[in-house]
Order: structure tokens, then C-alpha cells, then sequence
């Protein structure tokens, strides 16, 4: 049987457009069904709080429910693997941070790469961390402080959330370029640190703002820097550190990533709706409150953030020596 020319061109062309059709018909229908957001840490956490408030907008966005399931342990891996063994389908989404970047050089064996097997989707806030002591401690600026810690090696404690997160990278990057010489504290978790730096049991921390922000606006800490290129607008008046040791900064930052192989046009649903809620003026202002600023941009921006921040914290770590607790 013979099929005229004209036919056999229509039928080819519909079969060459089946692809484009199914991934249209794919993204138009998705989210079908509940999405879960891994987050790596527990409630109430920084991480925790910012998934809930984006995932609360892309519930109200895409008519599905984003559900938070926390996850914490091994540094935010436990929750990294479990996402990374997760089908490939948007469905599985992880709450990525600066942690995983630092955990690429940490930890000898990893069972994922990170970089490889988790799919940038959209960068929601980037926040300073704030260099603070206690309003006892003999130094009320950064340069008074460098002065006194090299008057004193050895004598100065700094606490952090656990080796290897953002707090204990923050103070070795600035014992690297201050040419100071501090005591690391771990602590497991960043509210224990805190406790005790209140407590007058360490000396120092580099903690993210929306936990202490409260502290020192109440004067209960002093802030010595931020840790950010920039100044933050939510504690004005406080200088940076890279103004006293010319080229340092430090920030924590949160986003959303996949496993590879994801579809890209569900990773671009994602990420069109994430940019929508950045610029939505009651999340911006939410975010704001705790000095955070929005990393609105494409996967591809978010990508790069990832890239960079992993090769820098590479050399802090190998410079610091530190090992996973």
C-alpha cells in the first residue's frame, strides 16, 4: 500500500513533534501530587524555616502540597543521599546550602557527588554572618580584636555549629587571613554555641544573622562585622570584615536542587515560580527581617554559586585540616 508524499510528510513531522508535545503535556500537568522538600537540618532551623516559606508559596502557586520532611544528619548528607537516590521526577526536591559545597572537600568518601548528582534549580536567600562577641570582651572593632587574639594565641575559642559547617569555615578563612591563631568549639548545633557564647564560655562566633540578630539588637552581643562583601541593611552601621582584612567574605545561602536527569522543563517550572515568590513583597520583606537578600536567577546561575563556592571552601578546609566529628 502506498501513502501519498504529501501524508508520509505529515506523519513524519507528527512523530517528530511527539517529544515537544509529551515534555509540554509533562510540565503543563505537573505538580500531579504531593512534592517533598528534604531539608537537611532540624525544625525551626534556618534551612527549615526557609523551605517552609517558600514551600507555603509554591503550595499556593501550583495547587499542590510542598511538604517539608527534615532530615538532619552527617553534615546535611543523610539528606543530600536520600534525595540523590530519589527517582528523577520532581517529586524529591533538596534544600541545598552552603554546607554541600563545604562537604565536597570534608568528607574523604562520599556515596554521591554533589556537584554531579543534584541539579541546580533556583537560589531563594543569601545571608551574612555576623562576627560577634560578648559586650565583655576587650575589643569593640575588628582590628581591636586581631590585635588582642595575636597578643593572646591560643587563648581565643571560637565556637561553631560542627566542623565543617559555615560558623567553623567562616572563623578558619578569618584565622587564615587575619594570621590569628583561635581555638576551635565545635558544638552540635549553632543554637548550643550560641548559648554558650552568651554564656561567656567561648569567646567568639561567626554566626548566621536570623539567629542572632535578636541578640544584638538587644544588646546582649556585640557585632563586630558582617561577614558579606556588602553591608546588610539589617544591621546598619555595622561594618564588614573584608574592610579590615581586605578580600574576605562569607556568607550562608539556601536554594533548591533535584536529582540529575530531572526534565528540564520541570526544573524550569521550578525555578520560574521560586523567582516569582522572590520578588513577591511580603517574602522579601520576611526574608529582610533576618538580613537575608534574594539570589533570584536561572539553574544555570545557581550552578555557578555551587561551583564557586565549593572550590573556595576547598582550600579552607585543606588549610584548616579538618575532619568530619
Amino acid at each position: 500500500m502506498k501513502f501519498p508524499r504529501r501524508r508520509l510528510l505529515h506523519l513524519a513531522a507528527t512523530v517528530a513533534l511527539l517529544p515537544v508535545i509529551s515534555h509540554f503535556a509533562r510540565a503543563e500537568t505537573y505538580p500531579s501530587r504531593p512534592v517533598r522538600w528534604i531539608v537537611g537540618s532540624t525544625p525551626g532551623s534556618s534551612p527549615d524555616v526557609f523551605a517552609r516559606l517558600m514551600g507555603q508559596w509554591l503550595s499556593e502557586r501550583l495547587g499542590q502540597q510542598f511538604i517539608i520532611e527534615n532530615r538532619p544528619g552527617a553534615g546535611t548528607n543523610v539528606a543530600t543521599e536520600a534525595v540523590v537516590r530519589a527517582p528523577a521526577d520532581g517529586y524529591t526536591l533538596l534544600m541545598v546550602l552552603a554546607a554541600n559545597a563545604i562537604n565536597a572537600t570534608l568528607y574523604d568518601k562520599l556515596s554521591f557527588n554533589f556537584i554531579r548528582d543534584i541539579a541546580p534549580v533556583a537560589g531563594i536567600v543569601r545571608v551574612p554572618q555576623v562576627m560577634e562577641v560578648q559586650p565583655s570582651f576587650p575589643a569593640n572593632t575588628v582590628p581591636e580584636f586581631i590585635a588582642y587574639a595575636k597578643a593572646h594565641p591560643g587563648k581565643i575559642n571560637f565556637g561553631s555549629a560542627g566542623t565543617g559547617t559555615s560558623l567553623h569555615v567562616a572563623g578558619e578563612l578569618f584565622k587564615m587571613m587575619a594570621g590569628v591563631d583561635m581555638v576551635h568549639v565545635p558544638y552540635r548545633g549553632g543554637a548550643t554555641a550560641l548559648t554558650d557564647l552568651l554564656g561567656g564560655q567561648i569567646q567568639v562566633i561567626f554566626d548566621t544573622s536570623p539567629n542572632s540578630i535578636e541578640f544584638i539588637k538587644a544588646g546582649k552581643l556585640r557585632a563586630l562585622a558582617v561577614t558579606t562583601a556588602a553591608r546588610s541593611e539589617a544591621l546598619p552601621g555595622i561594618p564588614t570584615v573584608s574592610e579590615f582584612v581586605p578580600g574576605y567574605e562569607v556568607s550562608s545561602w539556601w536554594g533548591a536542587g533535584v536529582p540529575k536527569n530531572t526534565p528540564a522543563e520541570i526544573v524550569d517550572k521550578l525555578n520560574k515560580e521560586i523567582n516569582a515568590g522572590l520578588s513577591d513583597p511580603k517574602i522579601k520583606a520576611r526574608l529582610a527581617e533576618v538580613g537575608g537578600t534574594v539570589l533570584p536567577g536561572s539553574p544555570a546561575d545557581f550552578g555557578r554559586l555551587i561551583g564557586e563556592e565549593t572550590e573556595k571552601w576547598s582550600k579552607v578546609v585543606r588549610f584548616s585540616g579538618a575532619k568530619p566529628d
